[in-house]
């Protein structure tokens, strides 16, 4: 396999935290360059992880015919117009999530992606737990499926920077979450895009959503807790919960069925549980928990890594099987139709499709 070179646009802390230790580690990929607003980031990322280029202008590395591919990790409303850059200069992409917080953004995102044949991997990338949940779903393992629950939050930006701060000797972090010109949008897109993006992997396309959003402890005009009631194409009803204000942390997945239920985490440190009925006509019975063998799951390619996921489907000429800009663009409906529903009180339809 060819060695693939790769620009990462953005040197803020999910290029840190995530992006370049884990590109360290595979020896089939170079991060040749790096672009972002702050030179002594720029420089001090070069020096820990060997990257030869740097500049603040992102427009360098798409003009560098030795560029494969480029991971975007700019703040969310940047995501789209840097994306359409790139695919105009002929690169594939890795893009943050979420995709945008607009949908006119979002649809001629798709369409440039559709007219080319670059690999745009552009949502979080799923587990094998997802994956195992999904098959199981698929296969009638726990019947007719009535409902689905997913949570997924956190302490808040300020708390994820802190440790960003530290890294780049920084008296403040930049915690443009906050500001509403910058971010655009809060807490549903920032973390609610996983809860989403894990319910739909194993649901399908959603139809219609009611949500509800508040701001409760964090310094933003934007919303720090939301819940979102999901009607699925299958008929299922689905509940997503995300928030900046829960430092304990959460992921939770539960899937209901006629004929038992899925649970993530698992009991006695399973990864997922499914768990059977004790019996269909006696509410006293206990339900029996059968331990779901995680390895046997899994994408088509085999890789459950976003970068090994993304790389090996560029050189298979595909998209990814979850994580592509079509799922992409239906989450991002479904998020501002979150948004939508809180403000107006009103169900308000999903018109995508997962494909």
């Amino acid at each position: 396999m060819a060695r693939l070179n790769i620009g990462i646009i953005g040197a803020g802390g999910i290029a840190r935290k995530l992006h370049l230790p884990q590109l360290a580690q595979m020896d089939d990929i170079a991060v040749t360059h790096i672009a972002g607003r702050k030179p002594s980031r720029l420089k001090l990322l070069c020096d820990q992880f060997g990257i030869s280029k740097w500049t603040t202008d992102y427009r360098d590395i798409l003009a560098d015919d030795e560029v494969d591919g480029v991971i975007v990790a700019l703040p969310h409303p940047l995501h789209v117009p840097v994306g359409l850059d790139a695919l105009a200069a002929g690169k594939h992409i890795l893009m943050q999530k979420p995709l945008c917080g607009d949908m006119d953004e979002a649809n001629a995102f798709a369409r440039a992606v559709e007219a080319g044949d670059r690999c745009v991997l552009a949502l979080p990338n799923c587990g094998t737990d997802v994956y195992a949940a999904r098959e199981i779903v698929q296969s009638g393992g726990i019947g007719r499926v009535s409902g689905a629950y997913c949570r997924v939050s956190h302490g808040g930006p300020e708390v994820y920077y802190a440790e960003i701060r530290d890294y780049f000797a920084e008296s403040s972090a930049d915690l443009w979450f906050f500001q509403e010109g910058e971010a655009s949008v809060g807490a549903l897109f920032d973390m609610g895009v996983y809860a989403v993006t894990v319910l739909v992997a194993v649901m399908g396309s959603v139809i219609s959503v009611m949500g509800q959003t508040a701001t409760l402890d964090k310094p933003t005009a934007l919303d720090d807790t939301a819940t979102l009631i999901l009607k699925f194409a299958n008929g299922a009803i689905g509940t997503a919960e995300t928030g900046w204000c829960d430092p304990a942390r959460s992921f939770q997945l539960t899937v209901h069925g006629t004929k038992g239920k899925i649970t993530n985490p698992g009991v006695h440190g399973a990864g997922l549980t499914r768990w059977e009925p004790g019996s269909y006509t006696r509410e006293d019975v206990p339900a029996i928990p059968h331990e779901v063998e995680l390895s046997s799951y899994g994408p088509k390619s085999g890789s459950l890594d976003a970068h090994r996921q993304w790389i090996e489907c560029i050189h298979e000429g595909r998209q990814p099987e979850l994580s592509n800009v079509w799922t992409a663009r239906h989450v991002t409906e479904i998020l501002l139709a979150g948004l939508e529903s809180s403000r107006t009180g009103t169900r308000i339809p999903v018109n995508s499709q997962m494909t």
